[in-house]
């Protein structure tokens, strides 16, 4: 199968047909019921690789076990055992392919887990504790690190003297703004988790499944009826009030491992990851150099990609004047653009978020900073902004590409191909997940090779006139 990431998408194929070798590609240049099973195979393989690659986010795969009445403990709170040692040993070769296991604080309050894969192989995944109040017990199974080490992520400025002592214990912990699925998701990506097994409570795990990071569920459900009015299920309060609200799993499998069945699907369907494409009239329309047919199309996405520098993620450095006329440099587009989006708030708290961002070690800290202070504070952000943020982009790109030499150069040597931001979450500025994108940062970058390439030409006419 091709590489999930665009701008490494047949790399290896090419290099390979180089040099003489046969490479077929499935669903491409084979096509049949048996390659379109063995397609499929390819992508169950790499799923994890793949959610990734287009959601931003770690694979996540929730896993419960309860009793055939749905309830994963009694109503005292006791839960051991309810699957079966066969089904207890699957669980530790899902921890073994896992790069972390995540618990809320119940969990640790109430079963004091080790959360070890001592029966599933040699790799150990990291222990992820999800606590905002940081009420936690000084003394749990967790906090030995003797194995595998442990993080805790909770909200910014929750029990500091706590802090203090699990950092003297050796445990690792991470502050976020606000604690909830999706941010803690989104942090351990930037870390480059690539697979996490969640393994908490119904609360956290409703709070997960809310926030569309869990993709696939593994149910353990086992032969027993334990009863209980207030006993626990797997899954808490959804909002759900009618059965046509309920979410349905895809590609469902059943196994039986002893007495227990285990079911398991997906909750979200795998990803297209093919990134959109602009039609010919429209392509032809932002850049008149751009042939209506067989045209070459250059993706770019990340820096490390051929093209990369074409991001506005790419580390160079621009400056740009401030609302005074001043001149003030950036680390990057990315610091830039998303600081704008605060500008001239008459807001303390917008000032101060426009000086983190400028301050910010890297573009992906600058982007998170200025999405997150969107999402929650929106009141900050400039009224106009929805009006001007395309202005904002191209004046960032235009001083990119006008100060850097090179990076000109390598702008106008794509003359006549379009340019795609392959980004496959990004549904404005990139591809977007199912090709629903609008690529608006490729159009700027042909809309400014378009002008620039004007220039180019008029200087040149103007040189042989002067001769």
């Amino acid at each position: 199968m091709r590489h999930p990431l665009q701008h490494l998408r047949g790399n290896a194929i090419r290099a390979f047909r180089s040099q003489g070798l046969q490479v077929d590609v499935l669903g491409e240049d084979m096509q049949s019921k048996l390659v379109e099973e063995a397609r499929k195979a390819c992508l169950l393989v790499n799923l994890p690789f793949v959610y990734r690659a287009a959601s931003r986010v770690p694979f996540s795969v929730l896993k419960y076990a309860m009793t055939l009445d749905g309830k994963i403990a009694a109503s005292s709170g006791h839960a051991a055992w309810i699957s079966s040692k066969l089904s207890r040993n699957r669980v530790f070769e899902l921890r073994g392919r896992s790069d972390a296991i995540i618990v809320g604080g119940n969990t640790v309050r109430r079963d004091n887990p080790r959360l070890t894969a001592r029966h599933g192989g040699g790799h150990m995944p990291i222990r992820i504790v999800l606590s905002q109040s940081l009420d936690l017990p000084e003394e749990a199974n967790l906090w030995d690190l003797s194995d595998v080490s442990t993080v805790v992520v909770t909200q910014r400025g929750a029990r500091r003297s706590f802090q203090r002592y699990l950092a003297s214990k050796g445990v690792e912990v991470v502050e976020l703004d606000i604690l909830n699925p999706r941010d803690v998701m989104e942090y351990f990506h930037d870390r480059g988790y690539l697979s996490i097994l969640w393994e908490c409570g119904g609360t956290l795990a409703a709070s997960a499944i809310s926030s569309g990071v869990i993709h696939k569920v593994f149910a353990f459900v086992a032969p027993k009826i334990i009863g209980g009015k207030n006993a626990p299920s797997p899954v808490g309060e959804l909002g759900m009030v009618e059965m046509s609200q309920a979410l349905d799993l895809i590609d469902v499998c059943f196994e039986q491992i002893g007495p227990d069945m285990l079911i398991s699907g997906f909750l979200q369907p795998i990803p297209d990851l093919t990134p959109t494409i602009p039609s010919e009239d429209e392509t032809f329309a932002i850049d008149p150099t751009v042939a209506p047919f067989e045209t070459s199309i250059i993706f770019f996405y990340k820096t490390w990609d051929l093209y990369g520098a074409f991001s506005n993620f790419s580390p160079h450095p621009i400056q740009m004047p401030d609302e005074d006329g001043n001149y003030v440099t950036w680390f990057s587009v990315e610091h830039y653009y998303q600081a704008n989006k605060f500008i001239g708030v008459s807001n303390p708290l917008a000032q101060d978020c426009i000086d983190k961002i400028k301050s910010a070690k890297s573009p992906e800290e600058a982007a998170r900073m200025g999405r997150l202070t969107q999402r929650r504070h929106p009141h900050l952000v400039r009224s106009d902004w929805e009006s001007v943020k395309i202005d904002v982009m191209y004046r960032a790109l235009k001083c990119k590409f006008s100060i850097y030499p090179h990076l000109n150069s390598m702008l106008l040597s794509t003359a006549g191909s379009v340019l795609v931001e392959a980004s496959p979450h990004d549904l404005f500025w990139g591809g977007g997940r199912d090709g629903e994108g609008l690529n608006y940062l490729g159009r700027l970058l042909m809309k400014l090779r378009s002008e620039f390439l004007g220039e180019s030409s008029a200087a040149s006419e103007n040189t042989c006139i002067a001769l």
